[in-house]
């Protein structure tokens, strides 16, 4: 598990292994996108009405779901959020922020394009071609072994990371 990615300069700092759980920031951080991390695969992150494990759920949020908005700051644990449809709060703990677009395409030989896969491995559908030095990629904060997953041109899916730098 990923438990902590670092900016500094162009480069990604990752503290802890790589597996197939999700990263998981330190912290939500209001006015950013969140994507529901840690839950299990037959679960779902409640959104609830008030702050509290008790309060009436709004809705149910899979493990992977992005598009959360957190809009204000946290407190005791849970965040005030907007999924686009509706407003609510859920547990801090299970949602972690998608990284700005900072990335692009790189090390792609001439003529060649990288493969934006559905799932983390070289016999997965493509489902875009990103071309050398395509920038505005964002990471989401999911990666297992050397693939991850990431979000450009509004498309998400698998790249291997060794293609992907810093601008």
């Amino acid at each position: 598990m990923i438990r902590a990615l670092q900016f500094i300069g162009s480069a990604v700092i990752v503290a802890a292994a790589w597996s197939s759980s999700p990263a998981h920031a330190a912290s939500a951080v209001p006015g950013e996108e969140h994507c529901v991390v840690d839950v299990a695969a037959n679960d779902a992150l409640n959104l609830r009405k008030a702050p509290s494990a008790s309060a009436k759920v709004l809705a149910g949020k899979k493990y992977g779901t992005c598009g959360i908005l957190v809009t204000n700051d946290c407190s005791n644990g849970w965040c005030p959020v907007d999924d686009g449809q509706r407003k609510g709060w859920v547990n801090e703990r299970f949602i972690s922020m998608v990284s700005p677009a900072r990335y692009c395409v790189s090390g792609v030989a001439a003529g060649d394009k990288l493969n934006l896969r559905a799932y983390p491995s070289t016999q997965s559908k493509v489902l875009l071609r990103l071309g050398r030095n395509k920038c505005e990629i964002s990471f989401l904060p999911y990666a297992k072994g050397s693939w991850q997953k990431i979000r450009s041109s509004g498309q998400e899916g698998w790249v291997n990371r060794k293609y992907l730098s810093g601008q």
